[in-house]
């Protein structure tokens, strides 16, 4: 039999302001992996049917996967120097979520079942 323990934090007023902006962050940062991943989505998917085969077919772009979208992290931190704050692990798991969410969407967990569109928080 396992063992859980719950630790209960007693967070001053600043750590809890730092806490929330960690939050704030990290919502804003699978915001934009889920947006990135959805206009990618709307520009490349056209069902066979409607294609038309007389007009040029533009270049499509890479998918963004996993590892496509974890390798943009160092530079995000430095674009954005308030994001080296957020331990790195963090942020991988921020993309981790992010992409196991749309891998449900389109191709459904191991029994096959779809889950809804990811929602934007």
């Amino acid at each position: 039999m396992r063992t859980a323990y719950q630790y209960r934090l007693r967070l001053t007023k600043l750590q809890v302001m730092e806490i929330e902006r960690w939050l704030d962050m990290l919502r804003h940062q699978y915001n934009y992996l889920l947006a990135d991943r959805f206009s990618w989505y709307e520009q490349n998917r056209c069902s066979i049917n409607s294609c038309p085969l007389i007009c040029h077919l533009p270049e499509l772009r890479n998918n963004p996967n996993y590892f496509s979208q974890k390798k943009t992290l160092p530079q995000l931190k430095k674009d954005r120097h308030w994001y080296k704050a957020i331990h790195a692990n963090v942020l991988q798991d921020c993309v981790k979520k992010v992409d196991l969410a749309f891998k449900r969407f389109i191709k459904g967990d191991s029994n096959g079942k779809r889950s809804g569109k990811p929602r934007f928080k």
